[in-house]
């Protein structure tokens, strides 16, 4: 097949004709500064040798945007999408633009972040088994602070509370930081969120940390137990991850998450940890296997629950 001499080939047949990649390729993100936008950043800066082309970081705002955008661009392999677990637990809460399985082609799960469960000084639990107790014996006295429904530290908080049986009260934040200054204030008693934005307090005796959200304990929080040692089957970790657009040529996927893993495993490890987060990898089943069980596993509780976006 000569490519310049064919005017209605598909996309895919296009793709296998073409060298990949010929042209520079958009890594779309959301805002700067967050979790997505350093995993892109450092994987952009990591592929752009490797690939011969320019990488370039789109930071599109929050939202469905950047899914609506990937969602709709060719699926060449030039327009690719970093986003956490929103960018799938969203649309449990509001009718997205997109469809998180059928619209996209998984790439690579980059990265992984547990949360860490911290209380207010002022709360004398020491253990997990004791906080539960704590609550029990007031039922509606504590409250927990997060940021929007549907954000990690905000269903890491649901799930504790369906599995402990537990009554503590939903303080909603504009932002993380926001939540984490109103715990520091002593308007929430407890929090689950990441080890970035609480260790500074952890270390200074504001706040004190009782488990970790991994099933496993942790490197990230070293002699923190998991909450699942005391309450069996829980685990909140929150992912971030790169996509395709659905239809992506396979070959073209299979080179991204080579290459993409290849800057994952040498090198990289330190700076993720830094930000609080673990390297991920794994194949592109991999990456599917794990959003398909994410969301089984959150959608359940939303519904359960009965949470809303408002």
């Amino acid at each position: 097949m000569i490519c310049s001499a064919a005017l209605a080939i598909s996309v895919a047949d296009r793709a296998l004709c073409d060298e990949y990649p010929s042209k520079p390729i958009r890594l779309v993100t959301s805002l700067p500064g967050g979790s997505a936008d350093f995993v892109a950043r450092v994987i952009g800066q990591g592929i752009t040798l490797s690939l011969g082309q320019p990488v370039i970081v789109e930071n599109r705002g929050g939202g469905f945007i950047t899914g609506q955008i990937v969602s709709r661009a060719v699926p060449d392999g030039y327009t690719l999408l970093v986003a956490p677990g929103s960018f799938w637990v969203a649309p449990f809460f509001q009718k997205a633009p997109y469809d998180p399985v059928k619209d996209f082609s998984p790439v690579v799960l980059a990265v992984v972040a547990p949360n860490v469960l911290v209380v207010h000084a002022s709360i004398p639990a020491k253990s997990v088994k004791e906080l539960i107790a704590i609550a029990k014996a007031s039922p509606g006295a504590l409250n927990y602070a997060a940021s929007a429904p549907g954000a990690p530290n905000h269903l890491s908080a649901e799930l504790f509370k369906s599995l402990a049986g537990i009554n503590v009260v939903y303080v909603p934040y504009k932002s993380g930081g926001a939540a984490v200054v109103g715990l520091l204030g002593g308007e929430a008693q407890l929090m689950l969120d990441t080890g970035a934005s609480l260790m500074p307090h952890i270390k200074s005796g504001k706040i004190r940390a009782l488990a970790v959200t991994s099933r496993a304990q942790s490197a990230l929080f070293p002699g923190l137990p998991p909450i699942g040692d005391t309450l069996p089957g829980y685990e909140a970790v929150a992912m971030t991850a790169v996509f395709a657009p659905a239809a992506t040529p396979v070959r073209i996927i299979d080179r991204l998450n080579r290459e993409i893993m290849r800057v994952l495993e040498q090198g990289s490890q330190e700076k993720f940890f830094a930000s609080g987060s673990e390297v991920a990898g794994g194949p592109p089943a991999q990456l599917a296997a794990a959003v398909n069980a994410d969301m089984t596993r959150w959608g359940k509780l939303i519904k359960d629950a009965g949470l809303r976006a408002d």
